[in-house]
């Protein structure tokens, strides 16, 4: 059975890096959902409810197409201490965190959607990752949130980029981390019944 092309329903740059660099080239569709719509104080319920509503977000844009296109929805928070974080929102917000963050340990939450349009199936699934953040100055933490890029992650941070030099170890897929797990997004695929390796060919791109 060909797999499908996929079309990634995420804005993130991380994410499709990922896929990139793992051969696999998505169509890129922003669902630009609004996530206030899902509430939930269990942060894998959550996950795993946004990243399925961005995922059927997009959905009926393709569901008259000739190919119907896998689509891949995800989203990612942090839970430390039985609060839940998203982005922050503000500078101040995410000097905040960092304050609260430093010298503990959290729970990279990731919800993956994969929706098969073809065979009218869906695998929804999460992962966890721990991390372990470093103990860092009030000095060190204005100069990373000056940078800006906290405030574009989950949890105020990005393993791959800077705030990598503040996190101590983790425990677990370090791409659940960045955003998009590779050995989730294979499983699934499996799940659904295709060969991943198939999306390394041209005609499915």
């Amino acid at each position: 059975m060909t797999i499908p092309p996929l079309v990634l329903a995420s804005a993130s740059p991380a994410r499709l890096r990922l896929l990139q660099q793992a051969g696999i080239f998505p169509q890129v569709h922003p669902s630009h959902f609004d996530e206030s719509q899902v509430q939930s104080s269990d942060p894998e319920i959550l996950v795993k409810a946004l990243a399925q509503r961005k995922a059927e977000t997009i959905a009926p844009e393709y569901e008259k197409g000739d190919r119907l296109p896998l689509i891949l929805g995800c989203d990612s928070v942090l839970a430390i201490n039985n609060q839940i974080y998203g982005k922050p929102a503000s500078a101040a917000e995410a000097m905040t965190r960092w304050q609260e963050m430093r010298g503990q340990q959290g729970s990279l939450y990731t919800g993956y959607a994969l929706l098969d349009l073809q065979q009218k199936n869906s695998v929804i699934t999460a992962e966890v990752t721990t991390v372990h953040f470093a103990w860092v100055s009030d000095r060190a933490l204005r100069a990373y949130i000056a940078t800006k890029e906290p405030l574009n992650c989950a949890g105020a941070f990005a393993i791959e980029g800077k705030g990598g030099l503040f996190v101590e170890r983790i425990e677990g897929c370090h791409m659940n981390v960045i955003g998009l797990s590779l050995p989730c997004l294979r499983s699934m695929v499996d799940q659904l019944g295709y060969d991943i390796t198939q999306w390394w060919e041209p005609s499915t791109h």
